[in-house]
């Protein structure tokens, strides 16, 4: 099953939930995203994503650019009406509420699942 056919799913890192996952499941999720709200609670997987862009956007988020195999290759903040660069090796992308990557222990190299 691939992530954009999951429903209700959960973001994991080892044996830690860490938080609720809403899947942008078709070109339309992706591009709407977060516009549009004022905040969030989890976090929202957009796939096949290598960057994102902020514009529009009522909060700050954290950014986590993902490998095909969901191993996290880099981590950044975003402020809301930015645009975020491509990550080249990046195959999607885990939006959360800026500070989550932190207060969840993710950083660069970890293999993230989704359950």
């Amino acid at each position: 099953m691939s992530p954009s056919d999951r429903s209700g799913a959960w973001l994991v890192a080892g044996d830690t939930v860490l938080a609720s996952l809403e899947v942008a499941a078709d070109r339309r999720a992706r591009m709407r995203g977060l516009l549009g709200r004022d905040s969030m609670s989890g976090a929202l997987l957009l796939q096949p994503a290598r960057s994102v862009h902020t514009m529009g956007m009522r909060f700050a988020i954290d950014v986590a650019f993902l490998s095909r195999d969901l191993e996290v290759l880099d981590i950044v903040t975003m402020k809301p009406n930015r645009i975020g660069r491509p990550r080249r090796r990046a195959d999607g992308v885990i939006e959360a509420p800026a500070g989550a990557f932190a207060r969840w222990g993710v950083v660069s190299g970890d293999r993230l699942t989704i359950r």
